[in-house]
């Protein structure tokens, strides 16, 4: 059984890529199962997303703990423990990361002799909202390394999955996935199915009991106001929305009202100022900013500024 998993940052398409790459084994006769993992309001927090493909029934289920192939769309997420890039990876496991670094500089930064391919293309874009179409790429890059998934059906399954989109946007995320698969011919088939383990192997759960508390401690409600203040969201922020004040019309109204965490204040002046302690990025009021008055920038690059 090949067992695939996939690290991303909510808002970079981890579930479309597994939903890709499993339609891709599925047109290729595989039996198939893709999943992702993720809690409410996820954009720019780690994700994942797992695909198991096999020629028999698939009986197992949950994440996957001992992975063939891990596809990293976001190298930030690598030196985050929480994250979990690195977890159960075995002497066999490939590593596919987004990133203009060589992938020896990887291995030794690791400290791994794993193989590890990297794709420069989407670490390097000057505009982070191309970033969207990473997790084609990932798919695409990964149905060449598995070596069982022909280009015709990879083309196919993103036509299936994302034709509803538009012509203008499955022709970028197909560009992506081919162009990707395209890239690494020579390694096609470094990715194998693992052996299954024996049963003797198993590691029995690590069971914490919990006791019952009386349900004004347990109890799921939040009884306390303004606790979302103590999460800095911020920090799942890959892309951080920037008002130039020269061309703001103060229009307040507009991006305070569509801000779906009401992180935008009006200041005593009547210009709306961003919390970035609990901004997203989400970059709706870029969107909806009728002077154009907020740009994108790179956390990267606001960071060096």
């Amino acid at each position: 059984m090949y067992r695939l998993r996939f690290h991303g940052r909510g808002g970079q398409g981890m579930k479309t890529a597994s939903r890709i790459l499993g339609t891709a084994f599925f047109l290729a006769g595989f039996e198939v199962q893709d999943a992702p993992r993720y809690g409410a309001e996820r954009r720019g927090a780690p994700i994942f997303a797992y695909v198991r493909a096999d020629h028999r029934a698939i009986y197992e289920r949950g994440i996957i703990r001992r992975p063939d192939l891990v596809i990293v769309a976001d190298e930030t997420l690598v030196s985050i423990p929480a994250a979990g890039v690195l977890d159960g990876i075995t002497p066999r496991t490939v590593l596919l990361i987004s990133s203009t670094v060589q992938p020896e500089a990887w291995r030794e930064k690791l400290r791994l002799a794993n193989p590890v391919f990297t794709l420069p293309r989407f670490g390097a874009l000057d505009d982070p909202l191309e970033q969207r179409y990473v997790g084609a790429a990932c798919a695409g890059a990964a149905a060449r390394l598995v070596g069982v998934i022909p280009r015709d059906c990879l083309s196919r399954a993103v036509r299936d999955e994302l034709a509803h989109l538009g012509e203008a946007v499955l022709a970028k995320n197909l560009d992506a996935a081919l162009g990707a698969y395209d890239l690494l011919p020579a390694h096609a088939g470094c990715v194998t199915e693992a052996p299954e383990p024996p049963a003797d192997t198993y590691d029995q759960p690590r069971w914490i009991d919990l006791p019952f508390d009386d349900a004004g401690l347990s109890a799921p409600d939040i009884f306390a106001p303004a606790t979302t203040e103590k999460v800095p969201t911020g920090l799942w922020r890959t892309v951080r929305p920037v008002i130039d004040y020269e061309h703001c019309h103060r229009c307040v109204w507009i991006c305070s009202t569509l801000c779906p965490d009401s992180t935008i204040r009006v200041n005593e002046e009547g210009f709306p100022v961003i919390d970035y302690e609990h901004c997203k990025g989400c970059l709706i009021c870029m969107a909806s900013c009728p002077s154009h008055a907020i740009r994108a920038v790179p956390e990267e690059e606001a960071g060096k500024k």
